[in-house]
This record gives structure tokens, sequence and C-alpha cells, in this order.
């Protein structure tokens, strides 16, 4: 996967010891349902992501990237389906927060490293909300703590953010 960060490109590069992250989701995501409003604007949302507070981030850690998919949805189902966000890492607890979707405009601190790989009507320039319309789709956040040579130093995968 290659970020582009300020205009520098990164390739990721696989760590070693992995497994030492939590991810805690806050903000009324649970982890088994899309909390109202929430899913995208074609559903009548205006969702955002998840806010998440990750513990154990690797020492060397700089960035904190996100790729959301909907495991239902094979098209959409794995690297990033959904969008990819970096989030700039602080420190061994980083704070997530929840930011907009169908956007690239993100505060200082986040950047979309890749856009949804919907298309047409659903077509995003980063962060896609759950869009199933209710059909029960599950969807999943991938997060990598990431150095500033683009080495993955610790990851989650398939982390449920919730059935919509």
């Amino acid at each position: 996967m290659k970020l582009m960060f300020a205009g520098a490109s990164l390739m990721l590069s696989a760590g070693v010891a992995m497994a030492d992250m939590s991810v805690q989701l806050m903000g009324g995501w649970d982890g088994n349902k899309v909390p109202a409003g929430q899913q995208c604007k074609l559903h009548g949302g205006n969702g955002s992501t998840p806010p998440m507070r990750i513990k154990g981030v690797p020492q060397g850690a700089v960035w904190i990237v996100a790729a959301f998919n909907d495991k239902s949805y094979k098209p959409l189902s794995r690297n990033g389906g959904h969008g990819t966000i970096a989030f700039q890492a602080r420190g061994t607890t980083t704070d997530l927060p929840a930011l907009p979707g169908m956007t690239n405009r993100l505060p200082k601190g986040a950047q979309v490293v890749a856009k949804a790989k919907s298309s047409g009507k659903y077509a995003s320039a980063g962060y896609l909300p759950p869009c199933s319309g209710g059909k029960g789709n599950r969807y999943t956040v991938d997060l990598k703590a990431v150095d500033k040579q683009g080495k993955v130093l610790d990851e989650m995968r398939n982390v449920n953010i919730g059935r919509y």
C-alpha cells in the first residue's frame, strides 16, 4: 500500500511483533449496530468515521492508518473498500476523532490515503459511511500503526464497527 502524506509518498512494509494494540469504539458505536444517522446520505444519514481510542500504540508510530470495509459486499470488502484514512499518532494512547464521510477535506492531523472504491451514486472522495440500505451488512476497520519510514509496527484486522 502506498501512502501519500503532504506530497511525499511512503510504502508500507511489514513489521515484526504484532497485536499489542487494542481499540475501543466511542461515540455510540458498539461494534454490533451502526448508530442511527451514521449511514450514508443515500439512506438518510450523514455518517462519519467511528471515533476510536487506540491503546498500546508502539513507540515510533507517527500514523494510525484505518482501512474501512464492508465484509458483506465483496467489491468493497477489503483493502479499504470504504476508504482509507491516516490519523496522526499521538503517544501510546491515541484518540481517532470522528471525521466526515464523502469528502477528502479533513482537519489537520488526518488525511485520505485512498478514497472509497465505490462508484456512481455511491462514489466518495474519502470515507464512504455504511451504505447497504439496512440489509445487515458487516462493517469493519483494519488499523495499522506506521512509523515515518512506512513500516507497519502493529496492526489489528477486521475490527467490527457495526452492522447496517
